[in-house]
């Protein structure tokens, strides 16, 4: 097209990216506005067959380029939307948008101050200053922002293998004994997808037995560790986890680091959804313990509504991730630059070319304040005890654990009119399998709302209720509990 860098393209350039701004402003305003729906659905073939998609040898116009990014956004689920929970990460934050479209602008990686250098240097200061808010004194140690909480898991268990076994760097698993890793039954599938992508084997990952309340077991944990040695395995990583997906469960951290500390295991804590609470005076205790860690994900997508993505890693022992990965690449780490190499960071990544996602929390941040996250995630969980508050008593909801949630997700049952009177059965069982589902389906064709559920081990599709978005209001939890009763009132 006649675009930039074409000759005397400016105006062209301007008026088109002045249009794709508008389009993207209309869909900013609508996202917030509770009147639209949160998501148009079409079944995949319907959405393949209304539009052509495909790839042609000849442009298209600017007119029918713009036409595209209308339609995109016009069945896009909007994450942004007040009664949008789907997910554990939502909501629309004007900064970090604002954030993303610079760093899309400056189009950079972040594998060396030579190329980065604002970036990498944000990068140092951000990462220092949420080690500080982990505990480790001055901030001190290590970390990198990933592509999401698997990766950083991932990055975590590489890290501990390495610390312990430093030779399998060049020689491989071959040359080292048979490692296993221990993390609860309701954690993260991500620590299991980390021990097969690097070759530990998910048969060596150890699930350790839950409370009633999703919280590890720490006598379980120890008598699973001492069972593998006498097998003559060696523990190499205990994953605990602060915020578990299902039920928002924060593991006790206290007794895990002592068993830790007695056996001489790397602990690694997934803060991925429960990270942000160390934000909040209010609610921090529930990751006591964590400064004994060594190792930490927390991601700010989740519970602090940075745009996704935005995960980081942070390692207690500076160092280490470097000689883990580091490949001394002469092409970009050359030895003799002119500047301070320690900022060259990119060598302690697993990738080579890295997206910048650190620019849209350290702006967010700087607008906010470290108060301004602290009241937003306060207003999450404050909502979530309302909701909580208003179905525990209700007639047709049924909690699937006892006690206010200690995150915002809060668990339970809809009971419909027709399985109220029934004795606990199989065929009761087996009906309210089916419940959960089928509101599902019709949230999403009328397009109100969307909540998540799932099965949990004995227990059969639940909702799963998540409050991120600091959007949402307690009409919005009303409006909810409506639509469910709404959409279900038949079955």
């Amino acid at each position: 097209p006649d675009l930039l860098p074409t000759c005397n393209g400016e105006i062209t350039t301007m008026s088109f990216l002045q249009d794709v701004v508008d389009i993207l402003l209309q869909y900013v305003v609508k996202s917030f506005d509770r009147s639209t729906k949160v998501i148009d659905f079409h079944y995949p073939n319907e959405l393949l067959q209304e539009y052509n998609w495909e790839l042609a040898d000849q442009p298209q116009t600017l007119e029918e380029i713009l036409l595209n990014c209308r339609t995109t956004l016009k069945y896009a689920i909007k994450t942004g939307h007040p009664r949008y929970f789907n997910q554990l990460s939502t909501g629309l934050d004007m900064v970090g948008l604002a954030a993303d479209w610079l760093t899309s602008a400056a189009n950079t990686n972040m594998f060396t101050y030579e190329i980065a250098p604002v970036f990498v240097l944000l990068e140092y200061v951000t990462l220092r200053k949420m080690r500080e808010m982990v505990g480790w004194p001055g901030g001190c140690g290590d970390g990198i922002f990933s592509p999401g909480g698997a990766i950083s898991n991932m990055y975590a268990m590489l890290i501990a293998r390495f610390k312990m076994f430093p030779e399998v760097k060049e020689k491989g698993m071959a040359a080292i004994p048979r490692l296993v890793a221990f993390t609860s039954e309701h954690s993260h599938f991500s620590v299991k997808k980390g021990a097969a992508a690097l070759g530990i084997g998910t048969d060596s990952v150890i699930l350790i037995r839950c409370d009633e309340r999703g919280k590890m077991i720490p006598s379980d944990l120890e008598r699973r560790i001492v069972e593998a040695k006498q097998k003559g395995f060696v523990p190499f990583l205990v994953s605990a986890t602060a915020g578990t997906t299902v039920y928002g469960a924060f593991d006790p951290l206290i007794a895990i680091a002592d068993i830790c500390k007695k056996y001489k295991v790397w602990m690694h804590v997934d803060g991925a959804w429960g990270g942000g609470l160390l934000m909040s005076r209010k609610h921090k205790w529930k990751l006591n313990g964590i400064e004994r860690a060594n190792s930490v994900t927390w991601n700010p997508h989740k519970m602090m509504g940075v745009p996704l993505q935005c995960s980081a890693l942070l390692v207690r022992e500076e160092g280490l991730m470097q000689s883990c990965n580091q490949m001394h690449a002469s092409y970009l780490f050359q030895q003799d630059k002119h500047y301070d190499l320690s900022y060259d960071t990119g060598d302690k990544a697993l990738q080579c070319g890295r997206h910048v996602d650190v620019f849209k929390l350290w702006l967010m941040w700087r607008a906010k304040g470290t108060t301004g996250f602290e009241a937003q995630i306060d207003k999450c969980l404050e909502l979530a005890e309302y909701l909580y508050n208003k179905i525990k008593n209700r007639e047709g909801y049924e909690m699937v654990f006892d006690g206010k949630p200690q995150h915002t997700n809060v668990c339970f049952w809809y009971i419909p009119p027709s399985l109220r009177g029934m004795e606990d059965s199989e065929e009761r069982t087996s009906c309210l399998m089916k419940v959960a589902p089928v509101i599902k389906a019709r949230m999403m064709e009328y397009g109100t709302t969307m909540v998540s559920y799932q099965p949990l081990g004995d227990k059969v599709n639940f909702f799963r209720m998540v409050i991120s978005n600091p959007a949402a209001t307690h009409q919005d939890i009303d409006f909810l509990i409506d639509e469910i009763e709404r959409l279900g009132q038949d079955l």
